[in-house]
């Protein structure tokens, strides 16, 4: 049998439905629902206990010949009756509403735990997987407290109710009765412990086929475009096999405990009656007492076939829920401090590298920054260059603390990044990155992403400045047109001045740009450019860039190669002194130079 993947083979395996107990404080929150739904489980429970007693006086009143109280019999039969279902519709109600509202809240707690987490989680877990937790395992976790539980609390009321009236009613079947208990609970704990393991690896199938699913679909047109779409259907084929063909164990063995258990329970009671009929001949007992005992033992008979079954489910549950549990309690390795210190006001752009090492966490043998120190001035504009993996992007993830260094220090207006909450420190900061992220909503929403109380006209005002106002206004409807997951819709370059507009809303004193016009033509690219010089004229501004236009405009220029900074100063003076900028400019600045 094939593994599944290591993230899920780290995970501790379901011992005991004990794990449910973690749901306890989404459950409590609503103890008046809590209270009202069991009260109409033990009512639903109550009534049915009591039916098979209206069935013994009709069954005995059919011997005694009097049609009045016969007639008054049926009339409580169907006043009970009518109790029971009225009954079963409230619990049916509260219970489901219950899980509903469990649910919703977890899954809420699920996505803001996952929502704020940083980078470095995500390099862990699969996207696909989160969302597979938040969907098909708080599926399972809504079916057992909207169903199961409330199935289960019954069965066991109607269990221990009706074992205690067959008692009453008759100690001697209910003496042999009793004989049947071992030979349904070694069975129910047996097939019980596999199935928790083969529930908890089905769902982690589950995740890994949808993690397979988001992968392959956020990038469908790099999959079609290397026609990779067998590939991606054999990958994915593969992973939905594993969970199919556990799956198809975990069924297995649930249908061999339901086999064996209701087997042995309702043989066993044919059994018992049989007995019981030979007592009603020889006068020991009523008709219909034993109709009565029937009635009683089928109904404690049936509470145990349905606990049996039940169990499963709850086994499933238990796996779900340790695993959302895992989620909620996980470890942000970058946190904010307990005892924040307040952001600089008003915030002046003074940023500092101080001997900052880092390694990103899955390449712990590749360094991406050694003793990188550096300042940036209030206003100034620097520019990272060097080439592809020297460090550059890096200096940006560190800059908006989405990783901490392993040592070293960054400062923003002389306070260290890791003492300021990072809400706090980000607003201050307007990003656009070298893969603009679009998301699935109107132009105008788009930019608006920038800062969500901006007007109508500042939203226009900032596409204007990013010379994003003309392609905007030829869409089928204008800001309003929906421009499709990831911007579809879109060019490159139209994505890219919807995130430049986007961070000119934004209007924050730092400015991140990292390769903010790789997308964009010569002309639209000038353009933009003059709107990046006025933008960033009274912003400390930190750019990424392969483009010598882009880079001979900044007022310094830092070198990186293999994590460190070997050169530093303007364009002219660093293409006097040769060496890798030199070198740089005649080989990627091409295109920038024949801009010139």
């Amino acid at each position: 049998m094939a593994r599944s993947p290591t993230v899920q083979e780290d995970r501790p395996t379901s011992r005991h439905i004990g794990a449910l107990r973690a749901l306890a404080p989404f459950v409590m929150r609503y103890k008046a629902l809590v209270v009202v739904a069991l009260v109409a489980l033990v009512l639903t429970a109550g009534i049915s206990l009591v039916l098979p007693m209206a069935v013994r006086r009709v069954v005995d009143g059919f011997g005694q010949g009097e049609t009045e109280l016969l007639d008054q019999y049926f009339g409580a039969a169907v006043a009970v009756a009518a109790l029971l279902a009225l009954g079963t519709g409230l619990r049916y109600y509260f219970v489901t509403r219950l899980g509903e509202r469990v649910v919703a809240d977890i899954r809420k707690a699920v996505f803001d735990k996952t929502i704020g987490m940083s980078p470095a989680f995500f390099e862990r877990i699969m996207t696909g997987e989160v969302l597979s937790r938040i969907t098909t395992d708080t599926t399972l976790i809504l079916s057992v407290i909207g169903s199961s539980v409330s199935i289960a609390l019954r069965n066991m009321l109607i269990f221990a109710g009706g074992f205690a009236l067959m008692s009453a009613t008759s100690p001697k079947l209910t003496g042999l009765a009793l004989l049947l208990v071992p030979l349904v609970v070694v069975p129910i704990i047996v097939l019980g412990r596999r199935l928790r393991a083969l529930s908890r690896e089905n769902q982690d199938w589950i995740a890994q086929s949808s993690g397979k699913a988001s992968e392959a679909l956020q990038a469908v047109q790099t999959v079609q475009a290397y026609t990779h779409e067998d590939i991606s259907r054999r990958e994915f084929s593969d992973v939905t096999e594993q969970s199919y063909e556990v799956a198809l164990r975990r069924i297995s063995a649930r249908a061999q405990m339901t086999v064996i258990v209701i087997f042995l329970v309702f043989a066993g009671v044919i059994g018992i009656l049989w007995v019981g009929a030979r007592d009603v001949r020889l006068g020991t007992m009523s008709p219909g007492e034993l109709v009565q005992f029937v009635i009683y033992s089928i109904m404690v008979a049936g509470s145990v076939g349905a606990l049996s079954e039940i169990w499963g489910e709850l086994q499933r549950a238990a796996g779900a829920t340790e695993r959302l549990v895992e989620l909620l309690g996980a470890e942000d390795p970058v946190k904010d401090p307990a005892d924040p210190v307040p952001v600089p006001s008003p915030v002046r752009g003074h940023i500092g590298f101080d001997d900052v090492v880092f390694h990103y966490p899955t390449r712990p043998d590749h360094r991406a920054l050694e003793h990188v120190s550096f300042e940036i001035r209030p206003g100034e504009t620097v520019a990272l260059v060097g080439p592809s993996g020297a460090g550059k992007s890096t200096v940006i993830q560190l800059l908006l603390r989405f990783y901490d260094p392993e040592s070293g220090c960054i400062s923003l207006d002389g306070v260290a990044l890791d003492r300021m909450r990072r809400a706090e420190f980000r607003r201050h900061i307007a990003l656009v990155p070298q893969d603009p992220v679009i998301f699935a909503t109107t132009a105008r929403e788009n930019i608006r992403f920038g800062r969500p109380d901006a007007t109508d006209a500042e939203v226009e005002a900032a596409a204007r400045a990013a010379q994003a106002h003309d392609f905007i206004s030829t869409l089928p409807e204008g800001y309003d047109t929906f421009v499709g997951e990831r911007g579809i819709m879109l060019s490159g370059g139209q994505k890219q001045r919807l995130a430049l507009a986007r961070a000119i809303l934004r209007d924050a004193p730092i400015l991140l740009l990292d390769e903010a016009t790789s997308a964009l033509d010569a002309e639209s690219e000038a353009a933009v450019q003059r709107a990046v010089e006025a933008l960033s004229r009274d912003r400390t501004t930190l750019v990424v860039a392969h483009r010598l236009a882009t880079v001979k405009r900044a007022d310094r220029i830092l070198v990186f190669d293999d994590g460190h900074i070997v050169a530093e100063g303007t364009h002219d003076s660093l293409i006097a002194e040769g060496g890798l900028y030199a070198r740089l400019a005649k080989l990627q600045f091409t295109e920038g130079l024949a801009a010139e």
